[in-house]
């Protein structure tokens, strides 16, 4: 699984819309499809706050097994 397919699972199993998300996180709709597809890595700060947002480490925001 890469890194946009982890956010993509994670995004999911929070049961929230891109657009939800996206509002959460005061950012376009745009970035969050960008990250998911691979297209653009979201900046470390967004990962904070996406991990946050989940309550999971960043490991498990990117699907990294330990």
């Amino acid at each position: 699984m890469n890194y946009g397919e982890a956010l993509k699972e994670q995004r999911e199993l929070a049961g929230l819309s891109v657009m939800e998300l996206a509002k959460k996180l005061s950012t376009s709709h745009q970035n969050i499809t960008r990250w998911e597809r691979g297209d653009v890595i979201p900046s470390i700060d967004f990962c904070v706050k996406l991990a946050d947002c989940y309550g999971i480490s960043l490991d498990e925001l990117i699907g990294r097994k330990i």
